[in-house]
């Protein structure tokens, strides 16, 4: 039996076990402790946001921002349809309505002119979106400049979702840190992980430090336990803190080998026909988050979805593209501009596995995986 190859799993190190062994020998377990304020400084120095609030999960922090800009019952958040679910899922926390915006071609992300289109279509309507939420998708950055511009223009915040691209660039600066609040992922399968875990950051130190209060279930200052308002239990622990810090001094060797598999798949099966991989944008750096390609089943043979089954059989996990949030049974109801970019790429993509610990003979496995389907139908 192969060893099976996986879509993209933690890659650990020395240096995470030290300051974990840290929190142990000092008894810093808890919530609270030194690796947190330190794993937010660092974070802030890697990433150049100002502040920052280290929380259980990227969805917490997605949540958390929401709260900070007071998005509640019937408001309508702008939001990029082709993404996980848990980017959309928060604004159902809130009562407030999800209204999902079609992809780009160029960089997989939401398309700016439709959401211009959109945003000054509501304006004459006297009904603007109370927030947009911006998913930079696979490690690549979606083009914030224009949607930047458009929010400013009309004074909607701006939260970016960064949860998987951790590491890229926009314009030579980090995805994340340009509207008013970024959020980021540290779970298992991201570019670095905390085992599970978030950051969400602001230039507005107020908006920080109005997170961490709701994130420790929004005690009040006071020798009691009092409470003036509702809060979560969305802080980090100290121990995943610690990981995240040893995770952090190899984000960019991370980012190296996550670049590295794309271009070697990229190389190897970028002639078949048929097979399209996710552009790099011009205005940015791609981490490969995940190494993504799109099949056109006339060309190659059969479509994507045979592959992934294929590939399944020798113990080779793939993934489609996120099935668009306008699709998915539970935002039924939710209105949607555009989506026909996204559901074309849901149709034809595929995730290849993308971790940063695959092997030379791991990746020349899926490589001969796929020239194997291809060559079988079209014997």
């Amino acid at each position: 039996m192969k060893k099976t190859i996986l879509l993209s799993t933690p890659h650990i190190g020395k240096k995470e076990l030290e300051f974990v062994q840290e929190a142990f020998t000092t008894n810093w377990i808890a919530p609270v402790g030194p690796h947190i304020d330190a794993f937010e400084q660092e974070f802030c120095e890697v990433t150049g946001a100002a502040y920052a609030a280290a929380v259980s999960s990227g969805t917490a922090a997605i949540h958390l921002a929401l709260r900070l800009l007071d998005v509640g019952v019937g408001d309508e958040v702008f939001c990029s349809t082709l993404t996980f679910a848990a980017s959309a899922n928060p604004i159902i926390y809130q009562n407030a309505k999800p209204v999902f915006v079609d992809s780009d071609t160029k960089s997989w992300n939401m398309n700016p002119d439709l959401l211009c289109e959109a945003i000054e279509k509501r304006a004459k309507m006297g009904k603007l979106p109370k927030v947009v939420l911006l998913v930079h998708l696979y490690g690549q950055s979606a083009d914030i400049e224009p949607i930047l511009q458009i929010c400013d223009q009309y004074e909607i915040p701006l939260i970016e979702d960064a949860a998987e691209a951790l590491g890229a660039t926009y314009r030579g600066k980090t995805p994340g840190t340009f509207g008013k609040i970024g959020i980021y992922s540290f779970n298992g399968n991201k570019i670095i992980t905390t085992s599970g875990g978030g950051m969400l950051v602001s230039n507005q130190p107020e908006l920080v430090t109005k997170a961490r209060f709701l994130a420790t279930q929004a005690r009040d200052a006071a020798p009691h336990y009092q409470h003036s308002e509702i809060g979560f239990n969305y802080r980090m622990s100290n121990v995943l803190a610690g990981i995240g810090r040893g995770q952090l001094q190899v984000l960019g060797e991370r980012v190296a080998a996550r670049r590295h598999n794309f271009d070697v798949y990229q190389q190897a099966l970028g002639n078949l026909p048929g097979v399209k991989f996710m552009p790099e944008a011009d205005f940015g750096t791609c981490t490969r988050w995940l190494s993504c390609l799109t099949i056109d089943a006339e060309k190659f043979g059969v479509d994507r979805e045979h592959v992934r089954l294929e590939l399944a059989k020798q113990q080779i996990e793939t993934r489609p593209v996120w099935k668009p949030l306008h699709l998915q049974p539970v935002f039924a109801s939710c209105e949607s501009i555009g989506g026909e970019v996204a559901e074309n790429l849901f149709k034809d993509g595929l995730c290849l596995p993308s971790g940063s610990n695959l092997t030379d003979e791991e990746l020349q496995r899926v490589i001969d995986a796929i020239y194997t389907v291809h060559q079988q139908v079209n014997a």
